[in-house]
């Protein structure tokens, strides 16, 4: 199974009723691949406001939360809580983007959480070394995003091919024979080529946002990376 999740942001383009129109051309394209019996697992983490109302639009729609915190439901003002998340109909949520770093100890303690209630995480990482050290707290994925190539149309699979197969390397090494943590992909991902490039160096999937977000046909965006997915 290869797995692509599409990180909207905070970009107006896709935020309130966008961002429900987004949730609606991911769902008709994920259901499009399961009709195919596709390899290839569409996920969307739209801005959290719009969760909620994508859910109820798009039920089986996998929806990832931008970030969550490590608090439990009650007294916690002000909070992104996983619980509350779930019942909004999150599935699980993005760690550690480079645009909302967070310490060691709060990723473990997020994907612990997350693990509990039956969520997904994604934990991004910034090179092999990171790698190796979030994949001891067993997330579902770990993404390899070199921020300098974020958002900037150089993908790193093109651009540092290495970092790629050295965090496979270094998630495989700290796994061991419990392949349970995937290695995805990330940064300046804009087209077919960059994701069957990223799938050759060990990525199991890749994290996009402005490659489709700011494209003028999300639609067509969306298909055209999914093409660089072994068929």
């Amino acid at each position: 199974m290869f797995h692509f999740i599409i990180n909207s942001k905070n970009y107006k383009e896709a935020s309130g009723p966008s961002a429900v129109v987004l949730g609606g051309i991911v769902s008709e394209l994920a259901e499009e691949l399961n009709a195919r019996k596709s390899d290839v697992r569409l996920y969307l983490a739209p801005p959290v406001f719009s969760i909620s109302e994508i859910s109820r639009n798009y039920p089986s729609l996998f929806l990832l939360a931008q970030h969550l915190d490590p608090q439990s439901a009650g007294s916690t003002t002000g909070h992104l809580v996983p619980e509350i998340a779930k019942l909004s109909g999150a599935r699980g949520s993005l760690l550690n983007h480079s645009e909302h770093r967070i310490p060691k100890e709060q990723i473990e303690k997020s994907v612990g959480l997350l693990r509990d209630l039956g969520m997904t995480s994604a934990v991004c990482a910034r090179d092999a070394g990171e790698v190796g050290e979030y994949a001891r707290f067993s997330p579902d994925f770990i993404a390899i995003e070199p921020p300098e190539l974020i958002g900037s149309g150089h993908a790193v699979s093109k651009e540092r091919p290495e970092l790629i197969s050295d965090s496979k390397s270094a998630l495989d090494r700290a796994l061991e024979k419990e392949q349970t943590t995937r290695l995805l992909c990330g940064a300046g991902i804009v087209d077919a080529t960059d994701v069957k490039r990223a799938v050759e160096l060990g990525s199991s999937g890749i994290l996009v946002a402005s490659g489709v977000i700011k494209s003028s046909n999300w639609k067509d965006s969306i298909r055209s990376l999914v093409g660089g997915f072994p068929a």
